[in-house]
């Protein structure tokens, strides 16, 4: 049966419907070897082969499922046309198939899920699902409760409203240099817009040195070493679909701890 190509692009997993239209647009998708650059474009994911950026998309059959801890200096697309290491680096090839769900920054590390599950990407990504995102941060400086509750009541940068959940202030660093003092949070956000918490955290005064990513709602990247994969347990992944079922009708309020 005959699907608009960019559908079947997001069930396969490769991206979402939005994503898929721009790489239709860009000439990185295949259909039997042809180019195809426009939107609307049909196909049998029965009978035709698909390609994207040369890889095959696999369109039928088992799901796979993975945990990934991103170091720093990886780019987390399937692909990079500066030749840039991605993630897809760190998996065999037995898995070329797969694509992260969402993002972390170049300079970022920390948990990923690489799947083939289009469907539950899209939820785990959606800011309607509210699935929570947890991190750790080290800040330069010592943000005052009045830059926190700035923080998580949200500010706006070029045009955009950012803002983080709940911000839980775990340690003050001192430094040799006494002009660069640090502070380490566990940040947690249930929508995430690019570089949200870079952004936001430098236009209140306190550059962001280091961002880990530790949990993607009830998943945990405690134990994976940095570089290593591994696949998610049936346990997990039943987790993983509840946290995506029930979607909040608004932002919850957040209070901050220090310690």
């Amino acid at each position: 049966m005959r699907e608009r190509l960019q559908k079947i692009l997001s069930h396969a997993g490769v991206a979402s419907r939005r994503a898929a239209e721009t790489l239709i647009l860009e000439g990185r998708v295949q259909v039997d070897g042809l180019v195809v650059r426009t939107l609307g474009s049909t196909a049998d994911p029965d009978t035709e082969e698909i390609r994207v950026d040369g890889s095959r998309v696999r369109t039928r059959g088992v799901r796979h499922y993975l945990a990934l801890n991103k170091p720093p200096g990886y780019v987390t697309t399937r692909s990079d046309p500066g030749r840039r290491r991605t993630v897809m680096d760190l998996l065999p090839l037995r898995y070329k198939s797969l694509f992260p769900v969402g993002r972390l920054d170049m300079g970022s590390s920390g948990l990923l899920i690489m799947t083939d599950d289009g469907a539950l990407a899209q939820k785990l990504m959606h800011p309607s699902f509210g699935v929570e995102k947890t991190y750790l941060v080290t800040v330069l400086g010592h943000p005052s409760a009045a830059v926190v509750t700035k923080a998580m009541r949200g500010i706006t940068v070029e045009g955009e409203k950012l803002s983080v959940d709940h911000i839980k202030l775990l340690e003050q660093k001192v430094s040799r240099d006494a002009a660069k003092p640090k502070t380490n949070m566990r940040v947690t956000l249930r929508q995430g817009r690019n570089r949200e918490i870079r952004r936001l955290f430098r236009a209140l005064g306190h550059l962001v040195v280091t961002l880990h990513r530790e949990r993607i709602g009830p998943l945990s990247v405690r134990g994976l070493p940095a570089g290593a994969y591994r696949k998610l347990t049936d346990v997990e992944l039943s987790m993983l679909r509840r946290a995506t079922e029930a979607a909040p009708t608004s932002r919850p309020k957040s209070r901050t701890r220090a310690k």
